[in-house]
């Protein structure tokens, strides 16, 4: 994230992910937050000048109910895109690629995350 302050707003405001640690990061002390998921750390977000700059997708949470946390993160006030080439439902969710259904959003400095599901 280029803004530390920023990035704990989405990740633990939007997202609802908790904080396990926080440290430094780089040349910025306390720069740096590992979140929970899934009963065990899961990311690890930090300050950095790069951020937003890779087109591909960071990171993907698997789920067994994608329309639950769609709905879920919408409400947060995340907003799922869509690229031109994809159909989507009225929620952002597409089908995936072998089979499955996929959304993915992007935190406030483009990095793209999904949200998949086997059904």
């Amino acid at each position: 994230m280029s803004d530390l302050y920023r990035a704990v707003a989405f990740y633990e405001g939007k997202l609802g992910l908790r904080a396990l640690e926080s440290g430094p990061s780089a040349h910025v002390a306390d720069g740096s937050r590992t979140y929970g998921a899934g009963g065990g750390p899961a990311l690890n977000v930090y300050q950095s000048d790069t951020a937003g700059k890779s087109p591909a997708t960071l990171a993907t949470w698997y789920v067994d109910d994608i329309e639950e946390i769609v709905d879920e993160l919408t409400a947060s006030g995340v907003e799922f895109i869509r690229y031109d080439q994809l159909e989507y439902d009225a929620k952002g969710i597409t089908a995936r690629a072998g089979g499955g259904r996929i959304a993915w959003f992007q935190d406030p400095d483009g990095n793209t995350f999904a949200i998949e599901a086997d059904v």
